[in-house]
């Protein structure tokens, strides 16, 4: 503190010595009061945490929507007319082919079954008449004690006793189908619907009308089909002249499926089919991936999140998503100089690898990444760098 002389311009005679004192102190109180105030110390770099960027063998995955589709879908009809007498399966359950599903009423044809077998029996019976006629006309016609004529005529006979009985045969082979048709069963393994026609009723067995029983979808193993747009095709088009991906038209490329509430793929497929052709009103190309479903957890119909092979494996950088910015319509990290000033680094973004994201373009191995404190750091200004509590990098 400065020290000051004060000159009081009054005579000392006139006050008394407290006052005179009080004075002097108040004077010197005020003056001081003058001086600068003291400069705040400077503030400290704030702290942040810093990693590398994580290298590693990564494969890029091209990612749809899709929808699960049965490979095999039947619709089950009657095939013959009748009273339906008995529904022999449950609402929902797993079937194998050959399980009786319903009974028809097969009496009708079992009584039909029974005429075109006498009929045949007839039939036959004539056969051998006429060839015994046959065999006596051909040996008389030897003495000439029958005409020739009688020989033809009686060939003639025997060839239509003989179409007789391919008729009957046929007409008991029809029988005996429409009494196999009134035990209506399962034509493929695969689940079951419930059952639309209950016992008592009269299903119709034409061709034009018959009658819809139930249906029967199959479950193991299932498709899933999904589109992908044109710039997708002609980039994994581009990879294969490249020899850098397989083509899916005649490689099984492995496919992974995530379904509705999961984060993760829990099943796995493989490609078995693109279509011909792009949609010209929607600009895409068909897929399809089989996908083995032996928990049969997969409904024909249900939505799914299908990842497919988008590249070969390949050397890669990644980096949390939590350390990328945005600055307008770029993406930024913040990177720590060897002067543990900060620069923001534009980079160009790949695909999520097991919760990490690829870095294309922008940063090299050595590069110290702001991966948390990113508040609390300013382009160009200092910061206190700490590596991650955990190792592992850029791991979170």
């Amino acid at each position: 503190m400065r020290s000051y002389v004060i000159s009081v311009g009054f005579r000392r005679s006139l006050w008394s010595k407290p006052l005179f004192a009080l004075a002097v102190a108040s004077a010197t109180f005020l003056l001081a009061g003058c001086d600068k105030p003291a400069q705040p110390p400077a503030a400290s770099a704030p702290p942040v945490t810093v990693a590398n960027p994580v290298k590693k063998t990564v494969t890029d995955w091209d990612e749809f929507t899709g929808r699960f589709d049965a490979i095999e879908q039947v619709q089950v009809r009657a095939r013959v007319t009748g009273f339906v007498m008995g529904v022999e399966f449950k609402d929902g359950a797993i079937v194998k082919t050959g399980d009786l599903l319903y009974v028809i009423d097969p009496r009708q044809y079992e009584a039909a079954a029974e005429q075109a077998r006498g009929q045949l029996a007839d039939a036959k019976a004539k056969v051998d008449l006429a060839e015994r006629e046959l065999s006596r006309a051909e040996t008389l016609v030897k003495t000439s004690a029958v005409s020739e004529s009688v020989v033809d005529q009686r060939r003639q006979t025997l060839s239509a006793a003989q179409a007789a009985t391919m008729q009957a045969e046929g007409a008991l082979k029809r029988a005996d189908l429409d009494v196999e048709f009134t035990k209506v069963r399962a034509p493929i393994d695969g689940r079951v619907s419930r059952h639309l026609v209950t016992v008592g009723n009269l299903v119709q067995g034409s061709e034009s009308g018959a009658t819809l029983l139930t249906t029967i979808v199959s479950m193991d193993p299932i498709h899933v089909y999904f589109d992908m747009d044109e710039s997708i095709y002609l980039k994994n088009n581009r990879l294969w002249f490249e020899g850098k991906r397989p083509s899916s038209r005649d490689t099984a490329n492995p496919v992974q499926i995530t379904l509705s509430g999961e984060t993760k793929p829990s099943h796995e497929g493989a490609m078995d089919f693109l279509d011909n052709r792009l949609d010209i009103g929607t600009g895409t190309l068909r897929g399809r991936a089989l996908v083995q479903n032996q928990d049969l957890s997969i409904l024909p119909g249900q939505f799914a999140r299908v990842r497919v092979l988008g590249s070969a494996p390949y050397e890669a950088l990644l980096l949390p998503d939590t350390a990328i910015a945005t600055d307008q319509s770029r993406k930024i990290v913040f990177v720590v100089k060897a002067d543990d000033t900060v620069e923001a680094r534009p980079v160009v973004l790949g695909p999520l690898d097991d919760g990490l994201r690829v870095i294309r373009e922008g940063l090299k191995a050595d590069d110290r990444v702001i991966i948390d404190g990113l508040q609390r750091a300013r382009i160009g200004a200092k910061v206190s760098p700490h590596p991650p509590a955990a190792s592992g990098g850029a791991k979170p």
